[in-house]
């Protein structure tokens, strides 16, 4: 019995539509991340990129448990001595809703070159309307 390993040039790329609105952040950007990375696909190789496109719309609209809202903080810092600064979930959610979701999904992917060219078939929009229709995606079953 061989063992299969997918090839680059055999792969097929599907897209998938998540609407986010009432999902809750970590479990949404969980599975957001394995199917990004393929692992919900049967040729799945890990030094291989075999995952889809993801196109996430409703940002705005996710859910959090608990006091996340105003307890959980947004780190960066400007390379300047004094320049961390910090904003609250609830911050990011009214200036950046696509930012909250992008960094949920890049702290579930593994840290290494492969996983940051899987983070560029992420698409996410804040509102409903997105300029993929001509792809054909399809619904992504969040369970």
């Amino acid at each position: 019995m061989k063992t299969y390993v997918a090839k680059p040039s055999t792969i097929e790329r599907d897209w998938y539509v998540v609407d986010a609105s009432g999902q809750r952040l970590g479990r949404l950007a969980t599975r957001i991340a394995d199917t990004l990375r393929g692992k919900n696909k049967p040729e799945y190789t890990p030094n291989i990129d075999t995952g889809d496109f993801v196109v996430v719309v409703n940002a705005e609209k996710i859910a959090v448990t608990g006091r996340k809202l105003e307890d959980k903080k947004y780190y960066r810092h400007s390379g300047y001595p004094g320049g961390l600064r910090e904003r609250t979930l609830a911050e990011m959610l009214e200036r950046k809703p696509e930012e909250v979701v992008r960094l949920a999904v890049r702290g579930m992917m593994p840290r290494n070159r492969l996983s940051r060219a899987q983070l560029k078939k992420l698409k996410i929009y804040a509102g409903p309307e997105h300029p993929h229709e001509a792809q054909g995606p399809r619904e992504l079953d969040i369970g």
